[in-house]
């Protein structure tokens, strides 16, 4: 008997690698919800900033509007081998589970749906190089959501013109990767899943911000005229929303940004950068 599917009232999870190039890949997701008209909240995870070691992204699409967090996930994407057992304890029965079968694994949960796409082994057989390898994984598990979620592959598409503005080149090839997920599953098959995400106009009138870049903005609008910093998650994004907004709202006569962003060598020489420009009169912040 074919159930009945949810629309727009799910929680996806991607569990990924630090430093694998997943943050963009995540991001677009939840872009492309919000411009299909679905009100979402979505949170980055990194109990680590070290290179390696698991990050996780996590997507409420609530056509209700809700914004808090909720236990159980609905949707887990899990590219991260070391975090396996914990991302498949958070799958909420009826569920599914989608992940890497270019090594195949046993889950233990026949409550779920596991859905296996050989990832890697795609990209290996597409791309010689191991970073592009690496980098399209994420496109590829796109492109299949495109198909098992009904997400729209031509908001994604718009989505990867705007990320990648002024860096043409790269959008071809992550548009195949994103082709590679969503024709793979085609080509199976694949049942859609339980949850799925369809056009509705909850977020007319809205935009979509991430939490450092309004922490930028409100910085801009607070007076700051200095920002001195280390780059390092989570700080670099809040900079660069500093910097992108007061390059638009904070301008000198001659039509150049009146503030100053100033990259230190460790985080104790940010804070001293920005004790001195407070010692000077500057509004600062680090």
């Amino acid at each position: 008997m074919q159930r009945e599917r949810i629309f727009n009232d799910f929680v996806l999870k991607f569990a990924n690698v630090n430093g694998s190039g997943s943050a963009s890949a995540n991001l677009m997701c939840a872009k492309a919800l919000f411009r299909m008209g679905i009100p979402v909240a979505a949170k980055n995870i990194f109990p680590s900033n070290i290179q390696g070691l698991p990050t996780w992204y996590e997507i409420r699409a609530s056509e209700a509007g809700h914004l808090a967090r909720r236990e159980g996930i609905d949707i887990m994407v899990a590219m991260n081998p070391q975090s396996y057992a914990q991302d498949v304890a958070e799958v909420v029965s009826g569920g599914a589970l989608i992940y890497d079968s270019s090594r195949e694994r046993a889950f233990g949960r026949d409550d779920i749906e596991v859905i296996g796409i050989p990832i890697a082994r795609m990209c290996a057989d597409e791309w010689t190089n191991p970073r592009q390898r690496q980098l399209f994984k994420k496109m590829v598990y796109l492109g299949a959501l495109i198909h098992l979620i009904d997400l729209d592959g031509d908001v994604i598409e718009a989505a990867l013109a705007d990320q990648f503005k002024g860096k043409e080149k790269l959008i071809a090839p992550n548009v195949k990767a994103l082709h590679m997920g969503r024709d793979h599953m085609a080509r199976k098959n694949t049942p859609k899943l339980r949850y799925g995400a369809r056009p509705s106009d909850k977020t007319e009138g809205k935009i979509m911000i991430q939490g450092n870049e309004a922490a930028g903005i409100g910085c801009v609008f607070a007076g700051a005229t200095v920002a001195s910093w280390y780059p390092i998650t989570p700080s670099t994004s809040l900079v660069e929303g500093f910097e992108k907004h007061a390059d638009k709202l904070r301008l000198n006569e001659n039509g150049r940004m009146n503030a100053a962003v100033v990259q230190a060598e460790d985080e104790l020489a940010a804070v001293g950068m920005a004790i001195g420009a407070a010692w000077n009169g500057a509004r600062s912040f680090t």
